[in-house]
């Protein structure tokens, strides 16, 4: 089958196209034909290996890519299941996380595929795992949102932020969205009540205060964060930054902490959604609202696969509408 592989970490040039063999189904496992998949900072981490203590806790690799296939979001047909799999069977149109979803094939766990909703093309449903579930971590499992809240959404315009901008919104809450300029418009569709255009103005320097602030960008310390929160607000960091290669967002859990046990505002890390946790209820929770209307995936740029490299690069320099797609086969 084809597919996107790395040998050594590095840029987003160490991917190239090889011949490589189709993975099998073991037990409670499923073979998903893949016809999109989506590109996540996650991604560009993993073929860093960056930070670099990641690579010690076994799942990166230490020296070079324990996973060589590229890619975690997919969406696209059942082909097989492995021994102990109930619900889903050849055929199937699904979605979810597949490590080594840039190929043709990938295997995974069944818990963690959902049933692609019909109102979604392959492309759109490629957009959704892990942009969507930590979105909705973000604004409803940590941030708690809740109606008449005044929210605020850093990074409005990205593969999380556009999700969160929908599901603040569905939950009633008074929605500001800072983005760039080109991506106004496109998050007041999406339900911002406000939009700050972060090229004209620094939101942080004044204006109102908000009970939750997500921020999915990491460029401003947290004491400026704080500035814009009510006394009791909720900061909800998206990774925490990444203040350097050697700890990235780990380093920031314990300075939150600690910050937080002097401070009645509570401080709260939420990483990249990722094969943990509980995935496969977040997953159906994101689907029943895409598939009910309240919730659409933003699409940027489609590369095809064996341009994964020029999409990553895309994603890496931070300022991609929506989530980027490669489209597969």
């Amino acid at each position: 089958m084809k597919a996107m592989v790395q040998d050594r970490f590095g840029p987003p040039d160490t991917l190239k196209p090889a011949d490589v063999d189709r993975p099998e189904p073991g037990t409670g496992q499923v073979l998903v034909r893949v016809y999109a998949a989506s590109v996540n900072p996650y991604d560009w981490h993993m073929l860093r290996g960056d930070p670099y203590a990641a690579r010690l806790t076994g799942g990166v690799g230490l020296t070079r890519p324990k996973c060589r296939v590229a890619g975690i979001d997919a969406a696209g047909r059942v082909e097989a299941t492995g021994p102990g799999v109930d619900g889903l069977r050849p055929g199937d149109e699904v979605l979810g996380f597949c490590p080594g979803a840039f190929a043709e094939y990938a295997v995974t766990a069944a818990d963690l595929l959902v049933p692609k909703p019909a109102n979604l093309t392959f492309a759109q449903a490629a957009a959704v795992p892990m942009g969507a579930v930590t979105a909705l971590r973000g604004i409803h499992t940590v941030g708690g949102v809740r109606a008449g809240q005044r929210v605020l959404i850093n990074g409005a315009g990205g593969g999380v932020g556009t999700f969160a901008v929908q599901l603040a919104a569905a939950a009633d809450a008074e929605v500001t969205a800072v983005c760039g300029t080109r991506n106004t418009g496109l998050v007041r569709s999406l339900g911002a009540a406000h939009v700050i255009d972060y090229t004209r103005e620094d939101f942080t320097a004044s204006g109102p205060r908000y009970d939750v602030v997500l921020d999915n960008v990491g460029n401003r310390p947290t004491r400026l964060l704080r500035r814009v929160l009510t006394p009791t607000g909720t900061l909800v960091a998206n990774g925490g930054g990444s203040p350097g290669h050697v700890f990235g967002p780990m380093a920031s859990m314990p300075r939150l902490m600690a910050t937080g046990l002097f401070t009645r505002h509570r401080l709260r890390v939420i990483l990249p959604a990722a094969p943990s946790g509980p995935t496969h209820k977040d997953l159906l929770t994101v689907t029943s609202l895409i598939a009910s209307g309240h919730l659409t995936p933003v699409t940027g740029r489609t590369y095809p696969l064996r341009e994964a490299g020029a999409a990553l690069r895309e994603v890496e320099g931070g300022h991609a509408r929506g989530k980027i797609v490669l489209t597969v086969g």
